[in-house]
């Protein structure tokens, strides 16, 4: 069955629309699957469910935009650091998890992001943000990433525990 629909008289587009069962396919008439329905009263889940969860991402994103630009700018440096130790146990042939790369890079790129969409409500335009940017990265001070220094407070209190059964 073809219906013949006009959307306008002062627009000429036709539209053919046909008809079929709705749940049959054009396959020799194979049944698809009805569409999932849920038992439960719409009332009952509502209440059933009264927050929704937010994925891991749009907090994340949340958590960035709170930061100043100052703290972002500290926490990319940390991330790089951390991107390098990565690396770095990854040529010793070390135990890591291969995700963080990945985790590490998006949550970089998504400060950057914010950072960006901060200088673009400021007006400043994409040649001076790579200007600002080229003095910024002049300024870093290297310095160990949060897991180094962690790892080396650990040995040192492995260490003075050590010193101590033995004294």
């Amino acid at each position: 069955m073809l219906s013949l629909s006009v959307a306008s008289p002062s627009t000429s587009t036709i539209c053919f629309i046909q008809n079929p069962s709705p749940f049959k396919s054009s396959f020799n008439g194979i049944q698809l699957r009805r569409p999932a329905t849920c038992s439960i009263p719409l009332a009952k889940r509502t209440a059933s469910v009264p927050v929704v969860m937010m994925s891991k991402r749009v907090e994340e994103l949340k958590e960035i935009r709170q930061m100043t630009t100052e703290q972002i700018n500290e926490e990319v440096v940390d991330l790089k650091g951390e991107l390098i130790m990565l690396n770095l146990q990854k040529s010793a042939r070390n135990e890591f998890k291969s995700s963080e790369f990945r985790r590490m890079r998006k949550r970089i790129a998504r400060m950057l992001t914010v950072k960006r969409e901060r200088e673009v409500e400021e007006g400043i335009n994409k040649r001076l943000s790579r200007k600002l940017d080229k003095k910024w990265k002049k300024s870093i001070v290297v310095r160990p990433p949060p897991s180094l220094k962690k790892l080396r407070e650990e040995e040192a209190a492995a260490d003075a525990a050590e010193a101590e059964k033995n004294a």
